[in-house]
């Protein structure tokens, strides 16, 4: 049954009656909150770095409105410091080092003279410090009962371009603090997480006579080749139980949807257009969304996986690549201008198959492989504007936006 979409401009939300109005309210209701440094044994520079991190991540909640001025206090002080003494809550945290070198830090959240919650963490390295900001801003999410962000402590995976047919596969944070060069040398793209665990991954390597999809555990860091096909080759997603892949592949001139199965190591033809079908996504157990130019232009398709039938998705705009799936939302990328001479904005929509809403993610800029994290709360998504290379994520139930830049090279794609 087909369902005609009408377009909500910038703050349109599909998750209530009249959200839009609801989130207003609720940025002027959000509590404050400052954060106190207490660290001792580590120089200026670093505690500068954690603290940054805190409050970026702090930020991404989007449950507090936050106090980023930097101001040093002891652990044990029985008040707190006198330019805090108005906010809601106050975040105090202490770093320190023990005879191993390992990094500890202790916290714990101030309310009114009264210390609410704290939890201690240690790292074995000081350079994973960004993970123990995640970890401590996903427990005080938990702590005030919000929805869960369990994607916060998730790993990113991104391709990076870093010259003419050269790229490096990267292991990251979501903000690009840490990051960890897993492949280099050749021309490695499309890396996808083999399993929820995140301990091994696939990817597409081009570097030999035709593209070739090779999976990597990084427990012993052992390269596999699994399938090779002219042409194109890309697995655009996982099943849930890490025993199927969506594959792209053009075995027959034109790229196709393939279904994997891992342990048969055979592949089964799931669409048979004479065009072009690519970048399925799981939408549920038997049922995928993908691009195909069977309308003479890119748009947004389903089908079931024991079926035949194909139904489109998207009835708004001309030219609609890239799209990624959760429950009964769709996030797809959508061209906004046809300028010949000048560069077009490709921005990002969500669409819900309950409801006639179209709403525009973002505005400018060209967006694009947004990726949903698990539990739905957050999309993930590339930006390039002026130059720039930024991994974005979205904060569907808040309307807030945050762009985390990358230092040099294009991400080419990514997974999380």
């Amino acid at each position: 049954m087909k369902i005609l979409f009408s377009l909500i401009l910038l703050v349109g939300l599909t998750f209530a009656g009249d959200a839009t109005i609801e989130v207003i309210k609720k940025v002027d209701a959000l509590p404050s909150i400052a954060v106190e440094d207490a660290s001792i044994n580590y120089d200026d520079t670093f505690k500068l770095q954690f603290f940054k991190a805190l409050i970026a991540d702090l930020n991404v909640l989007s449950i507090f409105n936050v106090e980023r001025f930097h101001r040093m206090t002891h652990y044990n002080a029985s008040d707190v410091l006198v330019e805090n003494k108005d906010m809601n809550y106050v975040l105090r945290y202490k770093m320190y080092e023990d005879d191993s070198g390992t990094l500890n830090v202790d916290m714990k959240i101030i309310q009114k003279g009264t210390a609410l919650f704290s939890k201690s963490y240690r790292v074995s390295k000081q350079n994973i410090y960004m993970f123990v900001s995640h970890a401590i801003a996903y427990d005080i999410n938990d702590f005030m009962g919000e929805p869960s962000v369990e994607w916060m402590k998730r790993k990113v995976i991104f391709s990076r371009i870093v010259g003419a047919k050269k790229s490096e596969l990267v292991i990251s944070d979501y903000s690009l603090s840490y990051q960890h060069v897993i492949v280099k040398g050749g021309f490695n793209i499309f890396p996808k997480w083999a399993n929820k665990a995140q301990n091994a991954f696939y990817y597409t390597s081009l570097d030999g006579l035709k593209p070739t999809l090779k999976h990597v555990d990084l427990k012993t860091l052992k390269v596999s080749s699994l399938i090779s096909s002219d042409g194109m080759l890309v697995c655009s997603d996982v099943s849930r139980d890490a025993k199927t892949l969506l594959l792209t592949m053009a075995k027959h001139g034109q790229p196709d949807i393939y279904t994997y199965n891992i342990a048969t190591k055979k592949y089964k033809r799931e669409t048979r257009f004479g065009g072009i079908d690519v970048n399925a996504q799981f939408m549920d157990k038997n049922r995928i969304v993908f691009i195909s130019s069977r309308l003479g232009y890119p748009n947004v398709f389903s089908k079931r996986l024991d079926t035949q039938e194909v139904q489109q998705m998207v009835y708004y705009g001309k030219s609609n690549s890239a799209c990624s799936a959760n429950a009964q939302y769709i996030v797809y990328k959508a061209r906004e201008t046809s300028n010949t001479f000048e560069h077009n904005t490709f921005n990002l929509h969500l669409i819900s198959l309950k409801t006639d809403y179209i709403r525009r993610l973002t505005v400018s800029g060209v967006n694009e492989f947004p990726r949903f994290s698990q539990d739905g709360d957050a999309i993930l998504f590339i930006k390039n504007y002026k130059n720039q290379s930024s991994i974005g994520i979205i904060r569907l139930n808040y309307n807030k936006n945050y762009l985390f830049p990358l230092k040099y090279g294009k991400v080419q794609s990514m997974d999380w």
